[in-house]
């Protein structure tokens, strides 16, 4: 049963006059439009066409019927006008979820940027550190950082960040330099808590991987308080260089045990499907590696 065509051919008909003139602008036959028209009176119980072989008029409820079935078909229209068109141009609203940091340091300088290339969509931005889950949540896009777990997520990765141990000049003035990872438990750990190693931090020696269990003295969900933390001189930090690399270059904060490398971070922008990927949620993707293909942090 397809209601929408049966309407469709009920309208095509009245406003033709006749059967034979329906058909041909329908582009099928007329026995066709005939059976399409008396599925429609079958299903509604109610007879809307008067025919006979040299005049075709509507009946009593064909007269209430029609105008409201133009109406509906009006609607379905404009409906599917507004969908096509975003097939075109990218308009409507998009929900993103992005990291906290990230976000306001990498990404909200070039939301500007997107909205000018695309005027008639709207963003949605959350920021936010804990993993959402984007079709639950109700999120078009996420930007993540790390490791990404096998899921049915679609991925593009824009970038790359690696994880340095860094500490202020005068933190290492005051407290010394560490020479060997085994002297981190000794130190002030400035922790990040939503590092996937938690307190077990460990590296790339000349010799292999090594561990060291650390003992943190503050532990925050922002690694902007960390790093505040770090800058006057409280202690070292694990942060990811899209953070600290300008305090590197300018002397602000010191590169600590270089010999070991901390891991490196893939940073991606993940959706739930290429499936009918509507043209805003694609522009945006496009747009982010794009912006991303250069980037002024060390380790890239």
């Amino acid at each position: 049963m397809n209601r929408d065509l049966e309407m469709r051919v009920f309208v095509a008909v009245v406003e033709a006059g006749s059967f034979v003139a329906a058909s041909e602008g329908l582009r099928m036959s007329k026995a066709a439009v005939s059976r399409h028209v008396e599925a429609l009176e079958r299903r509604l119980g109610a007879r809307l066409l008067h025919r006979t072989t040299r005049r075709l008029s509507l009946t009593e409820e064909g007269k209430r019927f029609y105008p409201g079935a133009k109406a509906v078909l009006a609607d379905i229209s404009d409906v599917e006008a507004l969908v096509s068109q975003d097939a075109k141009a990218p308009q409507g609203r998009i929900r993103i979820n992005v990291p906290v940091s990230f976000g306001i340091s990498h990404l909200a300088p070039r939301w500007g940027d997107f909205l000018a290339m695309a005027p008639k969509v709207e963003l949605d931005i959350s920021l936010s550190d804990r993993v959402v889950d984007l079709v639950e949540e109700g999120f078009d896009v996420a930007v993540r950082i790390g490791r990404l777990p096998s899921s049915s997520l679609v991925s593009r990765r824009l970038a790359s960040t690696r994880m340095r141990l860094c500490a202020a000049p005068a933190y290492l003035a005051k407290h010394g330099t560490p020479q060997q990872l085994s002297e981190l438990t000794k130190h002030r750990v400035l922790s990040y808590s939503h590092w996937s190693e938690g307190d077990d931090w460990t590296f790339e020696g000349p010799q292999g991987a090594v561990t060291v269990r650390t003992q943190s003295r503050v532990y925050s969900n922002n690694g902007d308080t960390c790093q505040a933390i770090a800058l006057a001189g409280g202690g070292i930090v694990l942060q990811p260089d899209f953070m600290v690399g300008d305090d590197l270059k300018a002397g602000r904060l010191v590169e600590l045990l270089a010999q070991y490398k901390a891991p490196t971070l893939g940073i991606y922008v993940v959706y739930p499907s290429r499936k009918l990927l509507p043209t805003r949620v694609k522009s945006l993707v496009n747009f982010l590696v794009q912006q991303f293909e250069k980037v002024h942090w060390q380790g890239k």
